[in-house]
């Protein structure tokens, strides 16, 4: 073979070889396109789930589903037990009323100090804008806060008042009552001692007596209609709502607050205006 034709077959060979890396290069390159563009595909078919389902992303905010601070998120349906004490009161106790400093902020006479039976129930209506709530004070329980109640409930105390307060945040589900005034620093220009114990808790239902501190009560009250496990033993029980009244309050708590103590406890936005209380003979 000669020189020439040996020059001649290396140069068809190295042609031949970089005509191979040449299409092995395209191959790659293609190969790669594809992956790009397989990944383009998968980006771009995320995106449209986030954008048709609405999941995260500045540009499409999602709407909320949580409720309005306003509002309560939930309310627990559930009656809670009737509050009862762990032991019995003698079957009388010495109950003792005080005139205040603060003037009444409606007139009213003081209930009668002294001895008062430790038993029994007693019915009330409260006769109000959203329907008739029905009340069972329990003698049993504190029987010098429902002494006090049916003495206000008999001399009108509570009619043409309204409920001035209403809380709706967890841990406090409350609707609060019994201040003439509406301001929620209203009372009967008298006060009496607490009737509490250790082990006592409010739940959906359980009617108490609100207060400024410790043996302060007065006239107001509360109705609690949902969660009040935040509140500690310090407010006098003295009785239950029923569950039908229960679904009125309800709806006044899924309307919601103005708010004026927070976002959560105001005045509720569904008046609960008492037209008149009645107590059963």
């Amino acid at each position: 073979m000669s020189k020439k034709t040996h020059q001649q077959q290396l140069a068809v060979r190295k042609a031949r070889r970089q005509a191979e890396r040449e299409a092995e290069r395209r191959r790659q390159r293609r190969n790669l396109a594809v992956t790009v563009s397989a990944i383009v595909a998968v980006v771009a078919v995320l995106v449209g789930v986030f954008v048709v389902f609405g999941i995260g992303g500045d540009d499409e905010p999602v709407a909320s589903t949580a409720a309005p601070e306003n509002k309560p998120a939930s309310i627990p349906t559930a009656m809670a037990p009737a509050p009862k004490r762990p032991t019995p009161l003698a079957s009388e106790v010495t109950c003792t009323y005080t005139k205040t400093a603060e003037p009444a902020s409606k007139k009213v006479d003081l209930p009668a100090t002294g001895k008062t039976k430790a038993s029994g129930t007693s019915k009330v209506s409260l006769n109000t804008s959203i329907g008739d709530l029905q009340l069972s004070l329990d003698s049993a329980l504190a029987p010098c806060a429902v002494k006090n109640f049916l003495s206000l409930v008999g001399q009108k105390y509570f009619d043409d008042t309204k409920c001035h307060r209403l809380t709706v945040g967890a841990g406090l589900q409350v609707l609060q009552c019994g201040d003439p005034t509406g301001s929620g620093s209203g009372g009967p220009g008298y006060s009496f001692a607490d009737e509490v114990f250790p082990t006592l808790k409010y739940g959906r239902g359980t009617l108490a007596m609100a207060n400024s501190g410790a043996n302060t009560n007065g006239s107001q009250f509360f109705i609690v209609y949902g969660d009040a496990s935040g509140l500690t033993p310090q407010y006098t029980a003295f009785g239950t709502i029923d569950e039908p009244s229960l679904k009125l309050i309800d709806k006044v708590a899924e309307a919601g607050v103005t708010p004026q103590n927070g976002p959560q406890d105001g005045s509720p936005i569904t008046p609960v205006d008492i037209k008149s209380a009645t107590a059963a003979a």
